[in-house]
């Protein structure tokens, strides 16, 4: 019987990680599920188990975080986090340091949730900070980095954002005429993310992988 594979999700809450983490306690390939919540979820299966701390006490859990793939869906937003630097250390800091922190446990994959148009010298401080986790991710050296850079994302929130529900409706017009090039930036579901990303954990080609809308789309 082959061994099966363990598998660590930071963000399990969050609109991605709530359905990747469903996806990955329904993989057969995995016989262990780490994920690492501010607060215990109301979640139970045979495989789960719960690691309660955040970017201030992840070090202090840091010999538990040991798996084969780690499945990064942390992030916060302007209106939650209006201070920049705290932003920048939830989006940023927290990331770069789960990846450090598995990879010296043996982790051989990481799996980011970026966004589309991340550059680390934009003038942007979104796009920025999004290109500088990137950066800083793949520099740690994992085998196998795979970053995933979805649009506006669909899905039912847990907290109403008026904003992107204008934007959902505007997009439903609009993603029809996004072809070429622009297709990077049609809105996704979170569910095809998160179904990606559980797919993409099957490959074996080391290196660095950029997924796109359309990559996104051919997983699923």
């Amino acid at each position: 019987m082959a061994v099966k594979k363990s598998a660590i999700i930071f963000g399990a809450t969050g609109l991605i990680g709530g359905h990747l983490l469903r996806e990955l306690l329904d993989n057969p390939e995995y016989g262990k599920v780490i994920a690492v919540v501010r607060r215990e979820m109301d979640v139970r299966h045979a495989k789960l188990i719960q690691l309660v701390a955040d970017l201030q006490s992840v070090e202090n859990i840091k010999d538990q975080l040991v798996a084969d793939d780690v499945f990064c869906c942390l992030g916060t937003t302007r209106k939650k986090t209006p201070d920049l630097k705290d932003y920048y250390r939830i989006d940023h800091d927290y990331p770069v340091n789960a990846a450090r922190l598995t990879k010296a446990n043996g982790a051989k994959a990481f799996f980011l949730v970026s966004a589309v148009g991340a550059d680390a010298d934009s003038g942007n401080f979104y796009l920025r900070m999004k290109g500088q986790t990137e950066r800083d991710v793949v520099a740690v050296g994992m085998e196998r980095t795979h970053i995933f850079r979805p649009s506006l994302l669909r899905g039912e929130r847990s907290e109403k954002r008026w904003a992107e529900s204008f934007a959902k409706g505007v997009f439903t017009v609009v993603d029809a005429l996004l072809v070429g090039g622009l297709a990077n930036y049609r809105s996704v579901p979170a569910a095809w993310v998160a179904r990606a990303m559980n797919r993409a954990a099957g490959q074996t080609k080391g290196g660095v992988r950029v997924y796109y809308w359309k990559d996104i789309k051919q997983l699923v």
